[in-house]
């Protein structure tokens, strides 16, 4: 079994912060991709960030400049760093993350349960 736990979210005034976290356990032999979706209500999800499992991040244009993703991968957890925060920011934000389960496994798809941010005065 693999869990994805997300934490960190929570009501903040427009221009503020927040870093959310998100940690992977479980049967994990090899990371690889570790992402940053959110979704606001009434709307698909759509992606904000992933970093590579060379450091490398990739932002969506909505979020470049404001948001910061980062991993720690001794401790199998992904970051993001979000600063000058807009109402428009507001929605649920998932983390994904491709692994291998074991050596010889496909890489595979995992989401976590979602953490709730709300940008409002």
């Amino acid at each position: 079994q693999v869990q994805l736990v997300e934490s960190g979210g929570g009501l903040v005034q427009p221009g503020g912060s927040l870093r959310l976290s998100c940690v992977a356990s479980g049967s994990i032999f090899r990371i690889n991709a570790m992402a940053w979706y959110r979704q606001a209500p009434g709307k698909q999800r759509e992606f904000v960030a992933v970093i590579s499992n060379s450091g490398t991040p990739h932002y969506s244009d909505s979020t470049k400049g404001r948001f910061t993703i980062s991993r720690d991968s001794a401790k199998n957890t992904v970051y993001l760093q979000m600063d000058s925060l807009k109402p428009e920011d507001t929605g649920v934000y998932y983390c994904n993350v491709a692994l291998q389960r074991t050596p010889d496994s496909d890489y595979e798809n995992f989401w976590g349960q979602g953490t709730q941010v709300t940008v409002s005065s």
